[in-house]
């Protein structure tokens, strides 16, 4: 005989077994009596959620989208015949350790409590956790039917079956179900409700990619808070008063600490314990000792790298050493090819360990491929590449130095195919190759990557890599001067002079050239002379004849920005005399290009304009753009000077197309101010408005305060209706 058991009650008898929720009685003594449990009175209504942060800040979008996806009211979900939502609204919050993913979920959930009056059920997850073991779906799932009111004695043994049974108690039912610090969507998939009813918040540090494929869940990715956001929680913690009373200390600690919540609320924590001591001296220590600041040695949950050491327990080996790495990688951010070298793996293989990284909200991914991480987790992550083997850590740095100055040898090439070639040494091996197909991708690339290739000078410098340093600034030459980087062309060829003390002739020589020419550019005349005296001296020792045109053409180059027009014009006929002898064409009309300026400036036009028109015939032979360019600009002085305004302007407007096509913004520049004097000697004085005002904007996003100051005055002159004399 077999007698159901929805109670589970034990039986008294003789020879009764109990099995699942039957009872297979055997011999009978008596009678049998199942007794059920007496049934609620309704509905048990669990009020699980924790107390809201008190000192919440901020998060206005966050919340207004956490709004949008799960208010049953205002939910663009897919509607049922009733016009309801037909599915269940399921958000999920990712975002770093720390950032302040349970602060915001249960700062929202308890603000919106009217939404849900059947109950709110809340679980921590424990995916990321000092204990390393996240609480099993059976487990968690079994707290959600004791707060349902479920006897223990039924509740089925299989997961599955519990699921359902959730599922069936929370159907109809108007419930907030919140899973904090989830760790995958198998822990969470089982405390799903399916009822469109309900509304589901997780907390994860991981993108929950399946919830969100099979389960249109909606992704909220947090980031750091604003400046704004950072100061009320600040202020709310210390009190106003505390605050506004080192203003710019305040500001400091929150620049210092990144924005980023946990890191201010420890720093808050500090001053809060400590309220005599100035905010400033916790400043001056976060200042100095950086993470060490943010530890604490008793409370893992109160230190930030303990927090984060959490997001890589689900990491392999390799994921990890890649984590590590990135955090001492060149520059503000990281592209795809540089990460591959850095980590030593082909692009492909390197892209996964990069999207898993980013999964765990270890990295950010921002347009046009390029990965970041917040200053902090950087911090944390050199942290840990300190810890790794020497040679493994020199090995990466190689491979990634190595992927920039290849790739800026191969863009200088491009920006420059008439210069000497530079042919770095074979790369350590597993640096990967970036091709660039042409002119405009070069110099983009350069664009991207200057911060990292100065940041590589570095590197090879503290690695004693002397012809890493010295290539490195050869290569970022005509960047420099196509981009108007004065001040750091100087920096890059002081370094690079430093190393060519290592290296054999011409470095040395080149360096003092290219250092001297650094500091012509800003008007520091006294060091420009004695480093291009001193290349001139290398060169003739060494009897490099290639070296000495070229310090000959440099000097000359210099003495005109002096005004020293006669000297400068003795230097430019020697260059151009060597050029000649070495037969190279293409220095030959840059040298005849420079004969026919200077001899324009000493009012000889007849021979300034025989020189440029050979050195434009011979720039478009050779096809050398920026030579061409120069030269018009030239010729548009000398028909400026000689009365031909209108001629002036046309060849003006020709170097400016070349000089824009090139990207070359320094020398559009000058030529914008020469095409504003020819508008101007032509009586257009709208015009020459026009071409000065562009000048401007170009010499200020340059630094060059003195052609900046120039221009205004030449704008002031022509807004007063005075003649405009002169030109460059």
């Amino acid at each position: 005989m077999v007698v159901p058991d929805h109670s589970a009650d034990r039986v008294t008898s003789v020879g009764a077994t109990v099995t699942g929720d039957l009872v297979q009685a055997g011999v009978v003594h008596g009678g049998l009596h199942v007794h059920h449990p007496p049934t609620p009175a309704g509905p048990f209504v669990p009020r699980q959620l924790p107390a809201p942060p008190p000192m919440f800040a901020g998060r206005a979008h966050a919340l207004a989208a956490l709004d949008l996806a799960l208010d049953p009211s205002a939910v663009p979900l897919p509607r049922g015949p009733t016009g309801r939502a037909a599915v269940t609204a399921i958000s999920t919050v990712g975002g770093a350790g720390g950032i302040g993913k349970t602060w915001l979920a249960l700062h929202w959930a308890n603000r919106r409590l009217e939404l849900f009056p059947d109950g709110q059920l809340f679980v921590d997850l424990q995916g990321f956790s000092p204990t390393g073991r996240p609480v099993e779906p059976d487990v968690a799932v079994r707290g959600f039917l004791d707060a349902l009111g479920v006897e223990p004695g039924r509740v089925p043994a299989q997961l599955g079956a519990q699921a359902a049974m959730f599922r069936s108690l929370v159907a109809g039912r108007r419930m907030l179900v919140v899973l904090d610090n989830a760790a995958s969507a198998d822990q969470v998939e089982p405390l799903l409700p399916g009822s469109p009813t309900c509304a589901v918040l997780i907390t994860c540090r991981t993108k929950l990619a399946s919830l969100i494929d099979r389960y249109g869940a909606r992704h909220l990715q947090l980031d750091v808070l604003s400046g704004d956001e950072a100061h009320a929680l600040m202020a709310g913690r210390l009190g106003r008063t505390r605050v506004t009373a080192e203003p710019a200390t305040a500001d400091d600690l929150v620049k210092l600490c990144g924005h980023y919540p946990l890191a201010l609320s420890i720093m808050a924590r500090h001053a809060h314990t400590r309220p005599t001591v100035p905010l400033q001296e916790f400043t001056a220590e976060l200042r100095e000792l950086g993470l060490e600041m943010l530890e604490h040695d008793t409370d893992p949950a109160a230190s930030l790298p303990t927090v984060l050491s959490w997001s890589l327990s689900g990491l392999t080996a390799t994921q990890r050493q890649a984590f590590a790495l990135l955090g001492v990688a060149p520059g503000p951010d990281t592209g795809l090819p540089a990460a591959a070298s850095l980590i030593g793996l082909p692009v492909p293989a390197a892209r996964k360990v990069l999207r898993v990284l980013e999964d765990a909200s270890l990295i950010d991914r921002r347009a046009r491929g390029r990965f970041t991480m917040h200053d902090l987790i950087r911090g944390y992550a050199a942290a840990l590449a300190q810890r790794l083997a020497e040679p493994v850590r020199r090995a990466a740095l190689e491979r990634v130095v190595d992927f920039y100055l290849h790739t800026a040898c191969a863009a200088d090439r491009l920006l420059e195919p008439h210069a000497q070639p530079l042919e770095p040494a074979e790369a350590a091996a597993g640096t990967q190759h970036h091709p660039l197909p042409d002119d405009p991708a070069a110099l983009s690339w350069l664009d991207t990557e200057y911060p990292h290739l100065l940041a590589c000078r570095r590197i090879a410098t503290a690695q004693r890599r002397p012809e890493v340093v010295w290539k490195l600034a050869w290569a970022l030459t005509a960047f420099h001067g196509r981009r108007g980087h004065r001040a750091d062309a100087v920096v890059v060829w002081r370094a690079a002079l430093e190393a060519a003390r290592h290296l054999p002739h011409p470095a040395r020589s080149r360096a003092h050239r290219l250092l001297g020419r650094a500091y012509a550019r800003l008007d520091r005349h006294d060091d420009a002379t004695d480093h291009l005296r001193e290349a001139l001296t290398l060169a003739v020792r060494f009897e490099d004849v290639t070296e000495q045109a070229h310090a000959h053409h440099m000097l000359a180059w210099s003495r005109a920005r002096q005004g020293d027009d006669r000297r400068a014009l003795r230097h430019a006929r020697r260059a151009l005399h060597l050029y000649r002898t070495l037969d190279q064409q293409a220095w030959e009309a840059n040298a005849l290009n420079q004969v026919g300026w200077l001899a324009a400036r000493l009012g000889d036009y007849d021979t300034a304009r025989e020189a440029c028109r050979a050195a434009l015939a011979l720039n478009r032979r050779q096809g050398n753009t920026d030579g061409e360019a120069a030269t018009l600009d030239s010729l548009g002085y000398i028909d400026l000077r000689t009365g031909s305004p209108d001629r002036a302007v046309d060849l003006y407007q020709q170097a400016l197309r070349l000089f824009d096509t090139l990207g070359d913004t320094a020398a559009s520049a000058n030529t914008l101010d020469s095409l504003g004097h020819a508008h101007a000697a032509a009586g257009r004085p709208d015009r020459a408005r026009t071409a000065w005002r562009a000048a401007l904007d170009r010499f200020e996003e340059h630094g060059r305060a003195s052609d900046a100051t120039r221009v205004r005055r030449s704008l002031e002159r022509l807004a007063g209706g005075e003649a405009v004399a002169g030109v460059r």
